[in-house]
This record gives C-alpha cells, sequence and structure tokens, in this order.
C-alpha cells in the first residue's frame, strides 16, 4: 500500500515541481538576442561561421518553446514538437535573408509553425490506414477473424 501511495505521490508532484522550477528559475532557456547581437550573428553565419549558427539556434529555443504550446493538444508528445519546432528553427535561419528588412524571429515564428502542421498532417494521412495483418473481427467462439486478403497472401 505504501509502495503505491509513494508512487501515486510522485507521478502527481513530477510535473507540478517542474512547472514550479521552470517559473521560478525563468533560466531554462538562453535570453534572446538583442537586434545588434542578432544582426551580428547572422553576418557571421554569412560569412560561414557555423558556431554563429548554433548561437542563432540556442538563443531563439524560447521562441520555438512558445509556438509549441499552442500544439500541445495534438496528442503528440512535448518534447517532439520542440524538435520539430527546433529543424524548423534550423530551416528558418538557413533560408534567412537579411535584406527583407523583417527579424529572424518574425520569419522563424512561421517556419516553426509550418513544420509542425506539416507533420501533424503527415501523420493524420497514416492514422487512419489498417494493416491487411489486423483482424477484421471475431468469431462466436472468441477467435480473430483475419482479413480475406491476409488469408489469401498466408495460403
Amino acid at each position: 500500500m505504501w509502495t503505491t501511495l509513494v508512487t501515486l505521490s510522485v507521478i502527481i508532484a513530477k510535473p507540478v515541481c517542474m512547472f514550479v522550477s521552470y517559473i521560478s528559475s525563468n533560466t531554462s532557456f538562453p535570453k534572446p538576442l538583442t537586434p545588434e547581437e542578432e544582426n551580428h550573428y547572422l553576418e557571421l553565419y554569412e560569412q560561414g561561421d557555423e558556431d554563429a549558427k548554433n548561437i542563432l539556434v540556442e538563443r531563439n529555443l524560447r521562441l520555438v518553446a512558445h509556438i509549441v504550446k499552442k500544439y500541445h493538444n495534438t496528442g503528440r508528445e512535448i518534447d517532439d514538437l520542440i524538435s520539430i519546432g527546433t529543424i524548423g528553427l534550423i530551416k528558418a535561419i538557413t533560408s534567412f535573408d537579411r535584406s527583407k528588412g523583417t527579424r529572424l524571429a518574425t520569419y522563424a515564428a512561421r517556419c516553426i509553425e509550418n513544420e509542425i502542421l506539416m507533420t501533424i498532417r503527415s501523420s493524420k494521412k497514416t492514422k487512419s490506414e489498417v494493416s491487411l495483418q489486423d483482424p477484421i473481427g471475431i468469431d462466436k467462439e472468441g477467435n480473430e477473424m483475419p482479413s480475406v486478403l491476409y488469408q489469401q497472401v498466408l495460403d
């Protein structure tokens, strides 16, 4: 009984503790870049500096987390959405054009959302697919009935 009680309390307390530590510390993500720093690192990246790209990615992870909050109810894990959003951020940094006059965060927000939406849409297409190996029902004795096509393949 005590082990069940302890396990239950850990399951309940863990998310609460994580949320409280996130709000109280507010240091889970690095601070965003100032416009001057952003331009500096973008310029370095355009000259081929990969470290500048890494800094741009790290300092914009807060943006990814903010956008991912909108999609928490899609049935996907938050960690997966953050990974997908980070891929969108990397694509945004690689294809960003400073001469257009927009900030990186504005451009990256659309790229991050598009990457997440593309993944959600592609998973919806495969969600309704049924395998030939899946049973189509159960007979009177409780045995699974394979589909006719799968049965023909086996024979």
